[in-house]
């Protein structure tokens, strides 16, 4: 006979506990998108006590509505490496153009990334980052509808060796950062550069040169790392996006064991 409290319990116990083992990490990821994704799935491999916040109820970002809605996507040759990783059949549309279904896409990313033991909170929200010894050390989290709805509620901390801005267009945590703390950036201005219109060719080529560590502990994939050091915006093509995670994995990697 089921006990109402007894289902309560159990959420609530099993909620705190994977919290409060996610309260000091070596990576924190903030944003589902699938660059945010790719890095988790290669960090939590590669042994990182990882972890993913995002402030919506679901994760994916923009994979999920493919092409104005239609829900399918593309991923040029150079990407195709990090298809097969993750066990994604893509569909030869033309030589070197491959196309997706956006669900199959989304969901595969956040069950293989689990599966290599990322954690994922949704409905959390990055309201700022901790900072030690002039470097990011670490986030300010609170409520995704508690930031949505402007309550003044005081947030929660959790420290990190490393933060991921995977935030996309709106790079989130650069902005917070440079707001607050008025620092230099490691890009070509030493501030946020800002995203450029669409160029697929070179916006693709740019995801990946663009993910950095912008400030010590502090790094961008995506298009968060296009809008923060000036590259183009590139539409429904999403090889760029895969490297930049695999590449922005493979760079925290090397800081965390240097």
């Amino acid at each position: 006979m089921l006990n109402e409290v007894t289902i309560s319990r159990g959420i609530i116990d099993a909620y705190t506990r994977k919290l409060k083992q996610a309260l000091e990490l070596d990576v924190a990821i903030v944003g589902g998108g699938p660059s945010g994704l790719v890095a988790g799935y290669y960090l939590a491999r590669a042994g990182m006590k990882t972890a993913m916040f995002e402030t919506k109820l679901s994760i994916g970002g923009g994979v999920w509505g493919g092409g104005m809605m239609f829900n399918e996507i593309v991923v040029q040759e150079e990407g195709k490496g990090v298809l097969d990783e993750f066990g994604l059949e893509a569909v030869e549309y033309e030589p070197g153009y491959y196309t997706l279904d956006s669900v199959q896409v989304t969901a595969t990313l956040i069950h293989k990334a689990m599966g290599a033991g990322l954690k994922i909170f949704n409905l959390v929200a990055m309201e700022d980052v901790v900072i030690k010894e002039d470097r990011v050390a670490g986030l300010v989290i609170n409520w995704g509808p508690v930031r949505s709805m402007g309550l003044h509620i005081d947030p929660l901390t959790i420290h990190a060796g490393c933060v991921l801005d995977a935030t996309g267009h709106d790079a989130n945590v650069v902005h917070i950062l440079v707001k607050k703390m008025g620092v230099r950036l490691n890009t070509s201005t030493g501030g946020i550069v800002g995203e450029k219109s669409m160029e697929a060719e070179q916006g693709e080529q740019q995801t990946v040169a663009n993910t950095r560590q912008v400030y010590p502990g502090l790094f961008v994939s995506g298009m968060a790392a296009n809008a923060v050091c000036g590259g183009y915006r590139m539409g429904p093509v999403f090889g760029g996006m895969l490297l930049s995670g695999e590449k922005a994995a493979r760079d925290m990697v090397a800081e965390l064991r240097s």
